[in-house]
C-alpha cells in the first residue's frame, strides 16, 4: 500500500511538472529544478494587473477633450450674416497727419463704390504700439459682400492710386476677418468725446466656447464700462478675441474696472477665463475725426 502511495505521489509530481512547462507563455532559460520553475510560474499567475495611467506627455499638456459636434463653433457663437475686418496700420511718424487725410478719402470712396460696406470705427493708438492706426469695417451680407469689395479695391483706378500713396507712409500692416459674439451689444455710432480700450486675447485652441459661456454672464458685471463690441477671428491670427470698451477718460476706466470686483460673481468669471489665455494686450484708442465711434 505504501508503494502505491509513493508511486501516486511521484505521478502527481510529474503531472505538475508537465503543467508548469506547458503553461510557460514566453521563452525562458533553464533554472535548475522543476520546483524552482514551478515557483516562478506560480508568481506569474499571482500578478494583479495595474490600471493604465495617463502618460507623462498628456499630463504636461493637460489635454482637453472637445465634445463632437456637427455644428461649427462660429455658428454657435454668432450670426454669420455680417463680417468685420480689423485693420492695423503701422504708420511712419512723420506721415501720420497725411495718412489720416488720405484714409478719410479712401473710406468715402469705399462706401460710395462698394455696397453694404461701412466704416464702423477708426482710431489711432494712444497707449500701446505708437504710431498705429486701427480701423473696423463692417460687411453687411457676409463673404459675398467682402468678395465684391475686395475685387473693387484691387481693380478700381482710384483705389490703385490710394494704395500707391499709402504704402509709402506705412511701416507694416495686417488685418483680420472676424465675427461678433451674439451676446455683445450691436456695434453702433457713439457721440463723444470718448476714449476706447481694445483688449485683445489669444486663447488656447479649443477654448472659444468656454470663453463665450463665461463672458455671456460676465458682461452683466461690466455694464458700467460701456461695452462696445466683442469679436473673434475667422481669418488671420486664429483663436483671437477683441473686446472694445468706451470710457470718458482713464480715471473712469479705473473706477469702472475696480467696481466690477465688488459684485459677487465677477471673480468667478476671471477665475475661469484667465487659464484659457495664452497672450493678452491692451490698447487705448483715440477716435479719428471721421470715426463713427466718437
Amino acid at each position: 500500500m505504501a508503494a502505491v502511495t509513493s508511486q501516486a505521489s511521484n505521478l502527481q509530481g510529474i503531472v505538475r511538472s508537465l503543467r508548469c512547462f506547458t503553461n510557460v507563455k514566453q521563452p525562458f532559460r533553464f533554472i535548475g529544478t522543476t520546483a524552482r520553475l514551478c515557483k516562478e510560474e506560480d508568481k506569474r499567475e499571482e500578478v494583479i494587473p495595474v490600471p493604465v495611467k495617463k502618460g507623462w506627455f498628456e499630463k504636461i499638456l493637460n489635454v482637453r477633450t472637445i465634445e463632437p459636434s456637427k455644428e461649427s463653433h462660429a455658428s454657435k457663437l454668432s450670426s454669420k450674416e455680417t463680417l468685420y475686418e480689423l485693420m492695423f496700420h503701422a504708420v511712419k511718424p512723420e506721415y501720420m497727419e497725411e495718412y489720416l487725410k488720405q484714409f478719410q478719402v479712401y473710406q468715402e470712396l469705399m462706401q460710395n463704390k462698394a455696397s453694404n460696406v461701412t466704416l464702423k470705427g477708426s482710431f489711432t493708438v494712444e497707449i500701446g504700439d505708437q504710431d498705429e492706426a486701427v480701423h473696423i469695417w463692417e460687411y453687411k451680407g457676409g463673404y459675398p459682400v467682402l468678395n465684391e469689395a475686395t475685387q473693387i479695391y484691387r481693380t478700381d483706378k482710384d483705389f490703385i492710386a490710394f494704395r500707391q500713396a499709402r504704402n509709402k507712409m506705412l511701416r507694416s500692416r495686417k488685418n483680420q476677418i472676424l465675427l461678433s459674439f451674439s451676446f455683445w451689444p450691436e456695434l453702433i455710432p457713439r457721440d463723444g468725446p470718448n476714449i476706447y480700450e481694445m483688449r485683445s486675447y489669444t486663447l488656447r485652441a479649443g477654448t472659444m466656447i468656454e470663453w463665450a459661456n463665461n463672458w455671456s454672464r460676465g458682461l452683466q458685471y461690466r455694464k458700467e464700462s460701456n461695452p462696445v463690441t466683442g469679436m473673434f477671428s475667422q481669418i488671420g491670427q486664429l483663436y483671437q478675441v477683441h473686446h472694445i470698451w468706451c470710457y470718458k477718460d482713464l480715471q473712469m476706466r479705473k473706477d469702472n474696472r475696480e467696481s466690477a470686483w465688488q459684485k459677487p460673481g465677477w471673480d468667478e468669471v476671471v477665475q475661469y477665463t484667465v487659464p484659457l489665455i495664452r497672450h493678452m494686450e491692451s490698447r487705448i484708442l483715440i477716435p479719428t475725426p471721421f470715426s463713427p465711434l466718437k
